[in-house]
Formats: structure tokens, sequence, C-alpha cells
């Protein structure tokens, strides 16, 4: 059996690599008309070509390409209606001769849309009227009938990847276009939350003065429950940061916390970010230097602060 599977994979993978062959100028044509399309691209096949065509218009929709798919025989019953003038099509049939994606081909041509065919017969009907012909062929299908479309679905989808991803580099989609698009994935989390989306600020904020005690520092920490507190001058100035950690190292010394201020136990140069940048960002300081927790510079004056942000924050928001 892995024998088998492993026979249908090189069969497939090979189905794919031999496209690189077949690209020529109407792949260019195809891009430039997907880029300079004023409507919508609208992608429409029957049968598995529909399953695949169904996944090319969602790949373009997600990277900045409005589109959707068209049943063709559907069109062919009114939806027909959702085609307009400066709209673009593709076509996909593996034949080139599917019936229904050739009954729509005559109102196609009478509206003057422009239309991109990806077929594996380049002397079917389809092929002849596309203003651009993307060749899916296959030399043969995983299938060992040679008759479930396997390789030439494979074939057709890398082709529709090939031609969405070449159109969202030309367009210049980067992360934070594609963060727009998809707000309520783990990506978009990423992109578009900030620090200031996060960060504890006002009294939340937990702060002590470098000559207070540790038992008014435990006090301040217990109460704003984030495990370490901002340690601060006279003047409201950042000097240093105390955690559980330092906290527990102290009385590993045998450290005298009757005598014991806020400075003698502080880390000093606690890391800072500022509030706009993104909380991914954050998450990246912080594994970096294995700390919990970066403080946000007021923008008063870098030595003052405005907030905190702290790790599990991050984790509560869903950015991992």
């Amino acid at each position: 059996m892995i024998d088998r599977a492993k026979k249908i994979l090189e069969i497939e993978a090979k189905a794919i690599l031999d496209l690189r062959n077949k690209l020529n100028s109407d792949f260019n044509k195809s891009v430039d008309m997907i880029l300079n399309c004023e409507g919508k691209v609208i992608v429409t096949g029957m049968g598995k070509s529909g399953l695949v065509s169904n996944k090319i218009a969602s790949t373009l929709a997600c990277s900045g390409t409005p589109a959707f798919f068209l049943h063709p025989g559907e069109a062919v019953h009114g939806d027909m209606g959702m085609i307009a003038n400066d709209d673009v099509v593709i076509a996909i049939s593996n034949s080139g001769e599917t019936e229904e994606v050739v009954r729509i081909l005559p109102i196609i041509k009478r509206k003057g849309i422009k239309l991109i065919v990806m077929t594996g017969n380049i002397n079917s009907t389809l092929a002849k009227n596309g203003d651009a012909v993307l060749d899916i062929g296959v030399k043969e299908e995983a299938c060992p009938m040679g008759l479930v479309p396997t390789a030439s679905t494979a074939a057709t989808m890398a082709m529709g990847d090939a031609l969405a991803v070449t159109v969202l580099v030309k367009r210049g989609f980067g992360e934070e276009d594609f963060a727009l698009l998809h707000p309520g994935g783990a990506l978009g989390k990423k992109l578009l939350i900030k620090v200031e989306d996060l960060m504890h600020s006002g009294d939340s904020v937990p702060v002590v003065f470098e000559d207070d005690s540790i038992q008014k520092t435990l006090i301040e920490m217990s109460s704003k429950r984030l495990g370490m507190t901002a340690v601060c001058n006279q003047e409201e100035g950042l000097v240093g940061i105390i955690t559980d950690g330092d906290l527990r190292r102290a009385l590993e010394r045998k450290q005298d916390f009757r005598l014991t201020k806020a400075r003698d136990v502080m880390t000093t140069s606690p890391k800072l970010i500022t509030k706009t940048e993104l909380a991914a960002k954050a998450l990246r300081i912080m594994e970096d230097y294995s700390i919990t927790a970066l403080f946000i510079p007021s923008e008063e004056g870098q030595k003052k602060i405005s907030g905190v942000i702290h790790l599990h924050d991050i984790l509560r928001a869903g950015i991992v």
C-alpha cells in the first residue's frame, strides 16, 4: 500500500512539475487581465473542475482580488446575471468540451468579457474561444484506470495557485493587506493587534519606588496580580523591575527583608516596547529574553512609563 501511495505522489508531483514547461506568454497575459480587471474574477468549472474552481476563486479573494465561483449549470438558468462586462472569467475544463461550460461561451463572447481558459486540451472548443489559454494537460492520472481525476486536478490547483500568487506579488499585496482580509484568524491577530490594545495602564500598573520596603513591594505585586512591579525613582522615571524570581533569589541569598529596599533586589534596565508596536513583536522580545513583561514608555519622556504588557495578555488574545 505504501508503494502504491508513493507511486501516486510521484505521478502527481511530476504532473505539477511538467507545468513549468507549458508556461508561455498566455500566462503573462492572464496575469495582466486579472490585474487590469475593473470588476470581479469569476471562476467556473463543472464536477471536479468545479471544486478546484471554487478553491482558486477563494485563493484569489483572500489575496486581494475580488473573485467568486459560478456554477456553469446554474449560469445558464439565470446566474449569468452575476457576470458584468468589466469582469474576467476563468473557465476550467480538462477536456475543454464540458457541455455546461461550453454553453456559456456565447454569452461571454457577446458581452465582450475577457476569458482565461485552463484546459488539458489546447485544441478544444473552450481553448479556441479563450483570450488566454493555460495548458494544464497531464500525461497520466494517478488512478490505475486513468479515469479518476487525480493528477489533472492537482495540476489545475497548482496552476491556479501560480496564477493567484503571481498576481499577489505584482499587486504588492503584503502581510498587513492579508491580515485585513483575515481579522478573525491567528495570522490576522498577529498582524493587527497592537501593544496598546492589550497593555495595562493607569492604576492597574504595579509601581513602587526605590526606597520602598519589600513588604510594600509584595503588597503592590499581589494586588496588581502580574507577578512583577516597576521600580521608579522620585521623578517617576523607570529604573528597574522586580519579579517573583527576583524575590526568590533574594530569599536564597538570605537577605534580611526587614532592612531590604526595592532597589536592593530589582533588575536594572528592564525591556521596553512602544504602544504602537504589534503585540506579536512584544511576544518575540519576551521569548528572546525569557521574560514575561515589557514596559511601555510614556510619550512625555522615555524614562516615565505609561503601561505594561504581560505574556498572559498576549496568550489570552490568541497571538501564538
